[in-house]
């Protein structure tokens, strides 16, 4: 009589408990390289950085001042109130793009009284390449109603007036002071407000709380120009994404830790 031979019976796997690190469920996927965790250093806080000594802070403006004795702004305007509504039109917009569309607008309206002649619809047309057209074509009809009922036609001289203005702010304030009448005022752009805080020359959170820093450590005698200084200098040198660190004046002074030799 043959020997029948039983074949043992087929086990399943057992699948690891959750959480396990040895196992593999049935139909998971495997991974080709096992996942590498990347550890990076701290970055060193600028709040650790040594302040800028008196003597270095002379030293950088110095440096400007050789570098460029008569900075002036980029914004083109024929007199206060062209200035001031350009600076009112700068905002969220390039400089270049609002000299593009202010060069036709302001050959002919360049006072209070020819701004509001042109009515908010026309001047819409000649703004209308920068951002948020409409918004400040309505500003700059009010600004000049205002100009001419409350100042006489004219671009008041304080802060506190120009900041009633419609669109204006501290910052529009300051660059008209400063430009326009010789205030020596520091208006805290993007650039002024990423210089002063990658370098460590004025470390703030808020633009205000950098141009009072600024206003607090920077000789009155560099006062003047600081302003166009800082701009420029985050324009073109002190970049946002890539800093120009081989050709930047202030090298050797920065307290940026990432900055190249």
């Amino acid at each position: 009589m043959a020997k029948i031979t039983r074949k043992p019976a087929s086990r399943r796997p057992i699948p690891s408990p959750r959480g396990a690190k040895s196992g593999t469920r049935p139909g998971a996927k495997k991974s080709a390289k096992p996942a590498v965790q990347t550890v990076r250093a701290p970055k060193r806080s600028l709040k650790a950085a040594k302040p800028w000594t008196p003597a270095e802070i002379r030293e950088a403006f110095s440096r400007f001042q050789k570098a460029n004795p008569e900075p002036k702004g980029e914004l083109e305007h024929l007199n206060p109130f062209t200035l001031l509504v350009a600076v009112v039109l700068s905002a969220q917009a390039t400089d270049a793009g609002v000299n593009k569309a202010t060069r036709e607008l302001f050959e002919i309206a360049d006072t209070p009284q020819k701004m509001l002649s042109l009515g908010e619809e026309r001047l819409r047309d000649y703004i209308k390449t920068i951002g948020l057209y409409r918004t400040k074509a309505k500003n700059v009809i009010a600004l000049s109603q205002k100009l001419i009922s409350d100042f006489n036609g004219e671009v008041p001289r304080t802060r506190a007036e120009i900041e009633t203005l419609p669109g204006a702010g501290r910052k529009t304030a300051n660059v008209v002071l400063n430009i326009a009448f010789g205030e020596h005022t520091l208006a805290v752009d993007t650039h002024v407000f990423r210089v002063a805080n990658r370098t460590g020359l004025a470390p703030g959170k808020t633009p205000l709380e950098v141009e009072l820093g600024l206003e607090k450590v920077i000789p009155a005698e560099f006062m003047r120009h600081a302003h166009h200084w800082l701009i420029l200098h985050g324009r073109y040198t002190c970049l946002a994404r890539k800093p120009r660190c081989e050709v930047c004046l202030l090298n050797d002074l920065c307290r940026w830790p990432q900055k190249t030799a």
